[in-house]
């Protein structure tokens, strides 16, 4: 598998096995790019809930990407949700379509969010279908954004998640960034929290392929009698590179 991984590795970066010399790249001809990324964040912060019980995070995926539009790839974190060890990874399997029309960004796709090792009766595993649309006025960059789920993490049934969020330029690779969420839930006993709004605020800093962020992020849940515990205000950092 790892040759065969190693040989992939040569064809997507251009660099030919002997005899090969005179082949097309057959990504180049297909319209077919690969991409990647990998990070570390001090807390893995979803929604404004941490999933890695306030500690550190290392965090990884690979994109497939088309000039039509067409993405697919993969995503990985570890986790620690306080449940035994039962599940210690997540790993996302996302496909869409994302272009643009008179200025406007958008983008729809499927999202299968998966926990390897976790027992079955937990039913942590879901799919959500993911929309978004934006715009880029020079000075800030708006996006709107909506993800459902038919039968969201632990079975808890529905839920929607509607996000407003913003990128502001600064200098030179420095930006002013933040969202306002609010998650909507069917069963909310079986997630153990209520519905609830989340935000964020924080700064971005890209230089040679590296993008490091600071931001703060809270919810208006209280611990622990809405929420048992990773919702309150904290300063999560992170480091990545992509590639």
């Amino acid at each position: 598998m790892k040759n065969s991984l190693r040989v992939l590795g040569l064809i997507c970066s251009g660099v030919f096995l002997p005899g090969q010399a005179f082949a097309e790249n057959p990504l180049a001809t297909s319209g077919l790019t690969f991409s990647g990324n990998l990070g570390f964040v001090t807390d893995y912060s979803f929604r404004g809930i941490s999933q890695s019980d306030e500690g550190a995070a290392l965090q990884g995926g690979v994109d497939l990407n088309h000039t039509s539009g067409l993405y697919a790839g993969v995503w990985g974190s570890n986790v620690d949700f306080n449940d035994g060890d039962e599940a210690n990874l997540e790993v996302d399997l996302f496909a869409g379509f994302s272009n643009q029309f008179s200025g406007l960004n958008y983008d729809l796709g499927l999202i299968y969010y998966a926990y390897p090792g976790a027992d079955d009766s937990l039913d942590y595993d879901y799919w959500e279908f993911a929309a978004s649309i934006g715009y880029d006025f020079d000075v800030v960059a708006l996006t709107a954004s909506f993800n459902y789920s038919p039968e969201f993490f632990a079975n808890s049934g529905d839920a929607e998640y509607y996000v407003l969020a913003f990128d502001a330029p600064v200098f030179k690779g420095l930006s002013v960034t933040g969202h306002l969420g609010h998650q909507d839930i069917d069963d909310n006993a079986a997630l153990g929290i209520e519905d609830y709004n989340d935000w964020s605020l924080g700064l971005g800093y890209s230089l040679y392929g590296f993008d490091a962020s600071l931001q703060y992020v809270d919810t208006d849940l209280d611990e622990p009698d809405e929420c048992a515990d990773g919702c309150d205000a904290r300063l999560v950092f992170g480091l990545s590179r992509s590639f």
